[in-house]
């Protein structure tokens, strides 16, 4: 350390780096001193003085948690004064706490155990009464040391602003907005606070804090694709709470998700044994509504069955049509794959329905999230990856939101954005919307819905026209230019805000902070990419950054959040139906052969791509489609046209549905196979930013449920495949075997580059590798495009948009606009959330969020439970009175099967990313009759 600050602590010789505290010295060479108000994360306050020491030569104690050291500084610790002051705090806030620690952790008590303080001799204060009223969070101010550590947790690290002070002298106490209870507060139950808490006056509502732990088990959140790395603490045969970890992406912090949303996993409603259609239950998609609402049980449809009946029947009903049927394009059969598995997984799955099933029919939710934004990266860019992780927001000076909630969708990413904009970086928040970002917000572009193009190609416009582009990386690394220029050139921003309605001044300012900005960033989410023209809409942000040369350094770049937590690793290990794993097309017979010598396969694999999840879904109702195999997928409840998908898949003549739960898919299936959730296997998972990461297992699934790994792998067996993934010696399928994980992930490095030098033991050793990592021995490429990109030739493509309304227009029939999307406490089709009880107490009804002139004009009132009506179906919900959504705007969750979403919305595609456009549907709300 040349820069090294050289010091005493009672006599060692220590060593500080620059901008480093005497506390954080001491720490890191070993030496513990008292402190509470102060944790590794947070910005130091000195309020509680416990970890004070005497400096030579100065006439007070300091606190070591916020001085920094001088060279040749003489520091005491170990001395009379010293440890007599530290022991009168410990005492003082000693005397105001709880007879019994509400915490088997409190660092107070930890504090005074070690420096001997016992019984104080101060009487103590009058106590606020304790507040449960948070499904999540129990509040228990008596043992508070206002060391404001769950204050700045909530301001500086989630910037959620809900905590504060109240009250002055001895009333003074931690308060919840304008000191309300907890659970009437703003709080979004991320639990920073409780993370943060070090004695116990925050603690999980479970009673977790004073259970011992029979094990920790270090993994990464199930949800979304943040990748969130946490800790498990369980006790027998269930998990305690979670914890953030310091992660690479989430640098220990959670959402409500990711900490309170784990319990799902022990719910009395899991699958712990295969079932098998009973003979005299025929499929009837009313029986899902019959069933969730506990008018049907479960045992009227389907009856227990041995694992080797159910893989026997599962694998028979698709050997019949492997043997009268063609293979490849014709072929009727297909398999919808799971973006919450493992890579290895979908690994394994893919190649079972190209192995195995001989057809390319294969997909999983991407098509429904960001294919459209995968189809214009590769188009243009030569790879459907982020270019920056989202942490470079802390380097951007301008962060250009679009389409995106991320407070809901993916909240640990929000916190990143919100911290950059509190160090001065400028947000531009570009959503119909207006969500809770765009309080953070310098400029808020409340489009028109549905004219995303025409925003985006005035803001190319004014770029182009007044010369802000980089005329250096356009001639190096980029080509068409000219006719992307051609194309805009009518774009002007009068004529585009008469589509998109946002006024000209505004596009210039926003156009010209934009291209002018050091370091620009755009993250966009899937409001750019759920519309039939959401190919377009991406293809636009791709030309901002191209005719900019905001790419390729950090702070810069293009970064389409992605939404599962594993969406980026199945799409990685080609569960979609063009791509073979890497993304490679399967229409080059060079690529599919190597891919067929490597598997073993004596029958050539089709050169036509397979159909995606609509695709498939039409061809089922047309009868082409005849069975599928469905692994961790819900298209029962996540397709559009849902009535029209729900009776698709009544209409297979087999439907094998492998899943923790009996989801609204599996009620209509033949056969179901009970599997592992996420914290009971090994796996790794891909994140949003390409980092891989390790999922250990901390319980072992219940009854006879099995590893999924081992699931598909008998079934493979069973229809001819020579699979020997899973051994003898690895356990009968229901204990959480590495063995099997690594031998799959082994094989998928021998076919996938950017995985080349992350071995199954770096993996395990390091925790998590940014991809692509060519070698074991560097890190990984966590910023790319720094040179070129991998297109033939090096260089990007521009794709010119140009607006065209959707099909989805309002009238006099349907005046409305309706958007779905996803709430922050629960997550997809809800088939997770809606069994963690606090997730589902925090928000168990679906609300339509309305604004109040358009509730007003139709006589409605908050809470008054209404009809929606499309062109395509009709559900009831309550209205929830929000100024969020512009006027003649609606918007609906899709993860309550009480009132599915997907109902309303239609089926048209999006030409090159074949995804239905769920953003924009044609809506009439009225009151029901009295």
């Amino acid at each position: 350390m040349s820069d090294a600050i050289n010091f005493q602590l009672d006599g060692q010789a220590l060593q500080a780096q620059p901008g480093e505290t005497l506390w954080q010295a001491a720490q890191r060479a070993g030496i513990s001193i008292p402190h509470l108000c102060h944790t590794q994360g947070l910005a130091p306050a000195g309020n509680c003085r416990a970890c004070v020491v005497e400096i030579a030569g100065e006439r007070v104690l300091a606190a070591s948690c916020c001085r920094t050291p001088r060279e040749g500084m003489q520091v005491s610790l170990q001395n009379e004064r010293v440890q007599r002051s530290q022991k009168m705090v410990l005492e003082l806030l000693l005397a105001n706490a709880p007879a019994t620690a509400h915490s088997r952790s409190s660092e107070l008590t930890q504090w005074c155990e070690a420096l001997s303080v016992s019984q104080p001799r101060f009487a103590p204060r009058e106590q606020p009464a304790p507040d449960h009223s948070h499904p999540a969070i129990h509040v228990q101010l008596d043992a508070c040391i206002q060391c404001m550590r769950c204050v700045r947790a909530c301001r500086d690290e989630q910037v959620n602003d809900v905590l504060g002070i109240a009250g002055s002298g001895a009333s003074t106490r931690i308060s919840f907005d304008a000191d309300d209870t907890l659970g009437n507060s703003s709080c979004v139950a991320c639990g920073e606070c409780v993370q943060a808490c070090p004695t116990g006056a925050l603690t999980p509502a479970n009673g977790a804090a004073l259970q011992l732990a029979d094990a920790e088990v270090d993994s990464v959140c199930p949800y979304c694709g943040v990748g969130c790395q946490l800790t498990y603490r369980v006790k027998g045969k269930k998990i305690l709470e979670a914890t953030g970890r310091d992660g690479p992406a989430n640098h220990g912090r959670l959402c409500v998700k990711g900490r309170y949303g784990y319990d799902y996993v022990m719910s009395d409603e899991r699958l712990r044994t295969p079932l098998v259609r009973r003979a005299d239950a025929t499929k009837d998609p009313a029986d899902i509504a019959r069933v969730r609402s506990g008018a049907l049980p479960l045992s009227a449809l389907f009856r227990e069955a041995s694992w080797d009946e159910a893989l026997d029947l599962a694998a028979a009903g698709f050997n019949k049509l492997l043997a009268s049927h063609p293979h490849g394009a014709q072929s009727p059969l297909a398999g919808f794959g799971s973006a919450k598995g493992s890579n290895e997984e979908a690994y394994l799955f893919q190649k079972l329905i190209r192995q195995g099933f001989g057809t390319h029919n294969v997909d999983h939710c991407t098509r429904l999230c960001h294919a459209s934004s995968v189809a214009a990266l590769l188009e243009g860019l030569g790879s459907g990856s982020v270019s920056n992780p989202v942490s470079d927001a802390q380097y951007a000076d301008l962060i250009f939101l679009i389409g995106a909630n991320p407070s809901s969708n993916h909240p640990v990413a929000a916190s990143f954005i919100k911290n950059a904009v509190k160090r001065g970086a400028t947000l531009i928040v570009a959503d119909p919307r207006r969500a809770p970002m765009a309080r953070f917000a310098k400029h808020h572009l409340a489009f028109r819905p549905d004219s995303d193009v025409a925003l985006l190609n005035a803001l190319l416009h004014i770029i182009i026209e007044e010369g802000l582009t980089d005329p250096d990386f356009i001639a190096a690394r980029v080509n068409g230019y000219e006719a992307l220029k051609a194309s805009v050139a009518d774009c002007t921003p009068e004529r585009m805000s008469e589509l998109c309605g946002i006024a000209p001044q505004e596009l210039r300012t926003v156009a010209r902070l934009y291209a002018t900005s050091k370091a620009s960033m755009i993250f966009w989410g899937m409001g750019i990419s759920q519309h039939v023209h959401g190919t377009d809409n991406a293809r636009c942000l791709i030309a901002l950054a191209m005719i900019t040369g905001q790419i390729g350094r950090a702070g810069t770049g293009l970064h389409p959040l992605r939404g599962q937590n594993n969406v980026q690793g199945a799409s990685d290990a080609g569960l979609i139906p063009m791509m073979l794993p890497n993304y490679q097309r399967v229409i080059h017979t060079e690529l599919r052969q190597q891919f067929e010598a490597l598997w073993g396969m004596s029958e050539a694999m089709g050169a036509q791509p397979g159909m995606t999840v609509v695709e498939i879904i039409h061809a089922a109702f047309e009868g082409r489609i005849k069975a599928m195999f469905v692994e961790g997928e819900n298209p029962a409840m996540s397709d559009p046209d849902l009535d029209h998908a729900r009776a698709a898949l009544a209409k297979l003549d087999h439907l094998v549905v492998q899943d923790i739960f009996a989801t609204e898919t599996a009620l209509l299936a033949d056969v179901i196979l009970p599997a592992s959730a996420h914290p009971e296997k090994w796996g790794s998972y891909t994140n949003t930013d390409r980092l891989i990461q390790l999922g250990r297992p901390a319980l072992t699934p219940p009854g006879a449920a099995r590893q999924d790994l081992w699931i598909i792998e008998q079934l493979g067996r069973r229809i001819g495949l020579p699979w020997q993934y899973w051994q003898a010696d690895d356990g009968a399928g229901q204990l959480a075997s590495e063995a099997p994980v690594a031998r799959v992930f082994e094989e998928m490095r021998t076919l996938m580059a950017p995985l080349a030098g992350v071995s199954w033991a770096r993996l395990k050793r390091e925790e998590a590798v940014v991809t692509p990592a060519p070698h074991e021995d560097e890190p990984g490429q966590a910023v790319v495009f720094t040179d070129h990109f991998p297109t033939a030739d090096g260089r990007a493509q521009l794709v010119p948009a140009r607006f065209m309304p959707g099909p989805e227009q309002p009238d006099r029939d349907y005046p409305l606009v309706l958007s779905t999307g996803r709430v922050l406490e629960h997550w997809h089709t809800g088939a997770m959330t809606r069994r963690a009880s606090a997730l589902e107490a925090l928000s168990p009804t679906p609300l339509i969020s309305m604004h109040p002139e358009d509730a007003a004009a139709l006589y409605l009132d908050e809470g008054q439970v209404v009809r929606m009506s499309s062109r395509h179906g009709s559900l009831q919900a309550q209205v929830q009175l929000s100024p969020e959504v512009r006027l003649g705007q609606l918007f609906l969750p899709f993860c309550y099967w009480e009132a599915a979403a997907n109902v309303l919305t239609g089926s048209a595609l999006d030409p090159a990313g074949k995804i239905p456009g769920f953003k924009v549907t044609a809506v009439r709300v009225e009151a029901l009759a009295q």
